[in-house]
């Protein structure tokens, strides 16, 4: 990438597919950060000291670090230079997961955990950094190829966590982050281009007009609620099934790599959710996603054979209804305000990892106490939700 790259680009002019591919890349390597751990708790507890019913805390504080940084540090995206602060929070996710690969106390371990997700922010400052270099005619589907690089990272990390923790130790896979995040530092210095925000407030300002965006916008409250939900049953079931698998298939690590592999073909719906919004099918596709979630988990319940097989419909099903509703959410935030994208990015993306963590937190108890049965009719109920909230929304407008 030649130096004219590190200029700042008009958003009138097309973006370059191959910054496009480095964006989607960055994405994907930082945010899978988050989901390293998630099908690996059951090897990560008892190494640092944490109860089985304990054990999905790690997932769930990096997910509330993640929500506090979304919430605390994207908004400066709107006021500060964007790769300064992105190579600031990638060196500190660097630190965090060195730490966390050396750690051998539960309460520490922890900590690290929330600070690792707080830290793994800069995604979602790239990402409004590419809606803004877009022009508008493409701006769905630059998002959407560049959320597929970001919900690959979120779905390949768990079976690369699996499959390097069953031969290297769980230990591995964190050194190994670390490492990656050194070369996405060194990518995002190189090739990403600058850009300096026209807005001058303070800080407190800045935080301050969170609230009223999320006052001005119901579209956004909207969209945050439905993405939410969705979110706090796709962590529910990502949490809790590789223990089912561990516990009632008798999969090993290789093996749930290769479940949690299956997964990935969710991300195809990135792609397409850009260019339905793009050609104005916003709606449908968001009822779509909204109808395929419930059904998904309550049909892992029904599917006959192997209780390994409905699993496995519906972590395709599932992923694909999931991101198909974040990326339509995210185009549709991204029209509401163009100054204020990486605000209005917080705001959604903040109460999505809420609604994760949410999830996240209550797998392992409710595994524990009413098996996979508990999880997939509360992981249904949730998206079942915001499908009536949706329709309700939808009648009244």
């Amino acid at each position: 990438m030649n130096s004219a790259m590190t200029a700042e680009l008009a958003p009138t002019h097309s973006l370059p597919r191959s910054l496009v591919l480095l964006f989607a890349f960055c994405c994907g390597a930082i945010v899978a950060n988050l989901y390293y751990a998630q099908p690996i708790i059951e090897l990560i507890a008892p190494d640092v000291g944490l109860a089985p019913r304990q054990a999905s805390l790690i997932v769930a504080l990096t997910q509330i670090g993640y929500a506090a940084g979304l919430l605390l540090l994207v908004p400066l995206a709107d006021l500060l230079e964007n790769r300064r602060l992105m190579l600031l929070t990638t060196g500190a996710a660097f630190v965090c997961l060195l730490l966390a690969a050396t750690c051998h106390a539960p309460g520490p371990f922890l900590l690290l955990s929330l600070l690792l997700g707080l830290s793994s922010v800069s995604v979602q400052m790239l990402i409004p950094l590419a809606a803004h270099l877009a022009p508008e005619a493409s701006r769905g589907r630059v998002v959407g190829n560049i959320m597929s690089g970001l919900l690959l990272g979120i779905l390949l990390a768990r079976p690369l966590a699996s499959l390097v923790a069953g031969h290297f130790g769980w230990r591995t896979v964190f050194f190994g982050a670390a490492v990656l995040m050194i070369g996405i530092g060194l990518t995002i210095a190189l090739t990403i281009p600058r850009h300096a925000p026209s807005h001058r407030t303070s800080y407190g300002q800045l935080l301050g007009s969170l609230w009223h965006l999320l006052r001005r916008f119901p579209t956004l409250r909207q969209r945050a609620l439905y993405q939410g939900l969705m979110f706090a049953s796709f962590s529910l079931f990502w949490s809790a099934s590789p223990i089912e698998l561990m516990r009632h298939a008798g999969l090993d690590q290789t093996q749930i790599a290769l479940f949690a592999l299956v997964g990935a073909v969710g991300a195809i719906a990135a792609p397409i959710a850009g260019r339905l919004a793009d050609a104005g099918h916003t709606r449908p596709a968001t009822l779509a996603a909204l109808l395929l979630a419930p059904l998904a988990l309550a049909g892992s319940l029904l599917v006959p054979g192997p209780g390994w097989l409905g699993l496995v419909l519906a972590a395709i099903l599932l992923d694909f209804a999931v991101q198909l509703n974040m990326v339509l959410g995210q185009r549709t935030i991204y029209t509401l305000e163009p100054l204020s994208r990486a605000r209005l990015n917080a705001l959604y993306m903040t109460s999505i990892f809420v609604g994760g963590a949410m999830g996240s937190a209550i797998a392992s108890p409710l595994y524990e106490h009413f098996g996979w049965t508990g999880v997939a009719l509360l992981g249904a109920g949730l998206p079942g939700l915001a499908l009536l909230l949706f329709l309700f929304a939808s009648k009244r407008g």
